[in-house]
């Protein structure tokens, strides 16, 4: 089972809209594309992320070949798709909010 995507997520697109852009100074990912919240199962299941890298769930891509993923706290990790893994992964926020705090807008 995944984990829940943090209500921080859905409250931000809910007010700002879904982003695609860069980030701030050119902190990880350096760019991103916020994926809808009906976009987030068929997502995560066309990635195998229950199988690949348990305890996560994707809400974004990068444009290229990793994927930004919430652990099951909440914290922002960086997955490749290739070799996907928990093990692989690369924790780049605490949380969504300070994630979100790097968007240039």
């Amino acid at each position: 089972m995944l984990p829940s995507i943090p209500r921080s997520y859905y409250d931000y697109i809910q007010e700002n809209g879904l982003f695609e852009g860069f980030t701030v100074d050119e902190a990880r990912p350096g760019y991103i594309i916020l994926w809808a919240k009906d976009e987030i199962p068929g997502s995560n299941s066309d990635i195998e992320i229950e199988t690949y890298a348990p305890g996560f769930v994707a809400f974004a891509g990068d444009g290229g070949g990793e994927v930004l993923a919430f652990d099951e706290q909440g914290a922002v990790y960086m997955l490749p798709l290739i070799g996907m893994a928990p093990e692989a992964a690369i924790r780049i926020a605490d949380d969504f909010q300070s994630f979100a705090s790097r968007f240039v807008r």
